[in-house]
């Protein structure tokens, strides 16, 4: 059960944005060369990668935003994700927030 606050421990990736986080939270850098610290976002780099850019040949920098930007709908409004229980992001995201606000929790 969600019990709000900040986490205890952030994890970063040594950026610009990261570093002025440090006086709000303890902050623990992905070691250079250690992608399976952030398993994460490898694994959706991975398939972005696999699914989209090795799939196209850009032909402008508007030409690749546009695949991009429909790739990236497809992967968050149309297809379920295991780790969602097999929910799109979308639908996810509308339970989770029905869930909140049953609890009681303000949103």
């Amino acid at each position: 059960m969600w019990q709000g606050g900040p986490p205890v421990t952030s994890v970063a990736d040594g950026g610009r944005r990261s570093k002025g986080e440090v006086a709000r939270h303890r902050l623990r850098f992905i070691e250079p060369g250690k992608p399976v610290q952030n398993g994460f976002i490898e694994s959706f780099n991975g398939r972005l990668r696999d699914e989209c850019l090795n799939e196209h040949w850009f032909l402008s920098l508007a030409d690749a935003r546009r695949i991009i930007e429909d790739w990236r709908i497809d992967y968050n409004q149309n297809r379920p994700h295991s780790s969602l229980g097999n929910l799109t992001p979308e639908e996810f995201l509308a339970d989770y927030t029905k869930r909140l606000e049953t609890a009681g929790f303000p949103l």
